[in-house]
């Protein structure tokens, strides 16, 4: 059985050394929680990061609730949210402290910029991940391509995608469920 300790030690780790916010996490905790220590199936994860997608908040704070319910209830949540929050929230305050202090310096400017690539390196690493792992056929890829371009070119809210794909998806399964049982009964 997992411990709280090393839910919270886990989702710390990750939160400590990771540059780039919640995108930039899911690699380290799909290789942490999926691959080394087996606590969450793959296809699994791959749900947790739709619903961590669609609820409001930090996505990686979300992630790991729902690591942390599934494997040790509420108090696996709270103490993985914890654990996943904390290193943020203290890097800001020293960053807050210290940036306030030399925010006009150009080595730290010169810094920052440095940063911005590797940051969209680590966030287009999990989008491929997830795109593997979603199977996207040439019948969908599509979809993905077409929300993203609505959402960057037109504004469109990310809100209405969500809704949107989700009716689409439910009457897409009640046309297919229509269909097969029209098949069933012309046996």
């Amino acid at each position: 059985m997992v411990t709280l300790l090393q839910l919270f030690g886990t989702f710390t780790k990750i939160g400590a050394f990771t540059i780039g916010g919640g995108y930039a996490m899911l690699p380290l905790i799909e290789r942490e929680v999926v691959t080394n220590r087996k606590w969450i199936a793959a296809d699994e994860f791959l749900d947790m990061i739709v619903m961590a997608q669609t609820a409001p908040g930090i996505l990686a704070v979300n992630i790991s609730v729902l690591v942390g319910n599934k494997l040790r209830g509420k108090k696996g949540a709270f103490v993985s949210a914890l654990g996943s929050a904390l290193p943020s929230f203290v890097a800001i305050l020293v960053f807050a402290f210290f940036l306030a202090k030399y925010q006009d310096s150009p080595a730290l400017q010169k810094m920052f910029k440095a940063v911005r690539p590797a940051v969209v390196a680590l966030i287009a690493v999990p989008v491929f991940n997830l795109a593997k792992s979603a199977k996207l056929s040439w019948k969908t890829i599509w979809i993905p391509i077409v929300s993203a371009f609505l959402i960057w070119y037109f504004g469109v809210s990310p809100v209405w995608i969500i809704f949107v794909a989700g009716v689409a998806g439910i009457l897409v399964r009640l046309y297919r469920d229509y269909k097969s049982s029209k098949r069933v009964t012309k046996k």
